[in-house]
């Protein structure tokens, strides 16, 4: 598609929601079988999403438990959401049947000790009685999310349980057409952010001023759910922190996009700034080097290599940076999926990469990142987002990255 269109027209084909919502579903319910799972419980945010295509408020995400829903054999998604707002799901969402829309048992965050054993075990039977509704109550339950609370009272009912985590990541790590479109949309609003840093950035602001700008412009667009992160940092604090501190003529400065929501979808995306003068020599051999390191990585991808074969062409923390540890470098080279999880797979590290490699697949969208510098002094970031096709690497971000942006 690549219209970048963020509205639904009759004259054109954009994302097609219905078709996204199907295939979602369908490919969990795939996933879950290939695991001889018989039902799948999901309660982090992103799961609950990919399956039941149901948009929660705010103070609901990040805390498993709160809402939660279930996929049992061949039959239809049951969404337990908090409270009463499944009233509005019921009005907003009529690919779940009514009937499949309850109210959560929810004790996570909220209840401790004997509360929280006397909700689990609610949360539980109602478990179970779906389980039984659609005759697969004697088969494994795959859950994403598991509490000491979840354990003591699956054992005393009897629930046999294994881990679900690995079949929705495996069904999240493949993309359809409307899904790549959607991050297409995302990567187009990512160049929209770093034009408007690169117009606005200037000496004598702060980090979070920026910040604060940059999320008033992403709130603006159509679609946009969510802005989790918007990091801006300066001088010292580029390797990495961000704070009130005021932006000084000649530093460096990044921007990194993680993880604005748009229709479900989420973004990473670093680009590296010099406000106010030219960077130096030393600023830029740094620079050349961290997009080298990218570049040598986005070059090697496309289906059937691994992301052992990506990791390899970056440096060991002890070459880079006379560390011990590929631990101690997290994230200083690093990739990772995007789709309505900021860590869809893959993940790639030199930390378990070289050891555990997974295969890269056509469908797949991720972002590669690097970055190098001198520590307490300046750092620069580095970030594409790509989609893996059987024949190419599309970059979807494409704001200039040749060099560093010089904002005067």
């Amino acid at each position: 598609m690549a219209n970048f269109g963020t509205v639904g027209v009759d004259w054109q084909q954009r994302v097609n929601w219905d078709r996204l919502r199907k295939y979602r579903l369908e490919r969990a319910r795939e996933r879950m079988k290939a695991h001889n799972l018989g039902a799948l419980l999901l309660m982090y945010d992103e799961n609950v999403r990919y399956v039941t295509s149901t948009l929660t408020p705010g103070w609901n995400r990040l805390k498993p438990g709160l809402r939660y829903a279930l996929l049992c054999g061949d039959g239809p998604p049951v969404l337990f959401e908090q409270g009463d707002i499944g009233f509005q799901i019921q009005r907003h969402a009529p690919w779940i049947p009514k009937e499949n829309i309850r109210y959560s048992y929810a004790w996570i965050k909220g209840a401790a000790g004997p509360a929280s054993k006397q909700q689990v075990k609610k949360f539980t039977d109602a478990i179970v009685k779906e389980m039984n509704r659609y005759q697969v109550a004697d088969t494994m339950l795959g859950v994403d999310f598991i509490d000491i609370n979840m354990i003591n009272q699956f054992q005393e009912s009897k629930v046999k349980w294994a881990d679900g985590m690995t079949a929705m990541m495996e069904a999240r790590a493949i993309k359809n057409e409307d899904e790549q479109e959607c991050l297409r949309i995302v990567g187009a609003i990512g160049d929209a952010a770093h034009w408007e840093t690169m117009r606005f950035l200037k000496p004598g602001l702060t980090e979070n001023q920026v910040t604060a700008h940059i999320m008033e412009f992403l709130y603006r667009i159509p679609g946009m759910e969510d802005v989790e992160d918007v990091i801006v940092s300066s001088g010292p604090n580029t390797w990495p922190n961000c704070s009130d501190r005021i932006i000084k003529p000649g530093e460096i400065v990044f921007m990194d996009l993680a993880a604005l929501t748009w229709n479900g979808y989420k973004s990473c995306y670093y680009r590296t700034y010099c406000v106010g003068k030219k960077p130096t020599q030393e600023m830029k051999d740094y620079y050349a080097t961290g997009l080298k390191w990218l570049y040598d990585s986005i070059n090697t991808v496309r289906p059937g290599v691994t992301t052992r074969d990506i990791a390899l062409k970056w440096p060991s923390a002890k070459e880079a940076w006379g560390y011990d540890e590929e631990d101690q470098a997290a994230a200083n080279l690093w990739g990772h999926g995007l789709g309505v999880a900021q860590y869809d797979p893959p993940v790639i590290s030199r930390i378990w990469s070289l050891d555990h490699p997974l295969e890269i697949k056509a469908g797949m969208v991720f972002a590669l990142e690097t970055q190098h510098g001198k520590k307490y002094e300046f750092g620069v970031r580095i970030e594409e987002m790509l989609i893996v096709h059987p024949d190419r690497t599309e970059i979807i971000s494409n704001f200039p990255v040749e060099e560093i942006t010089v904002v005067m």
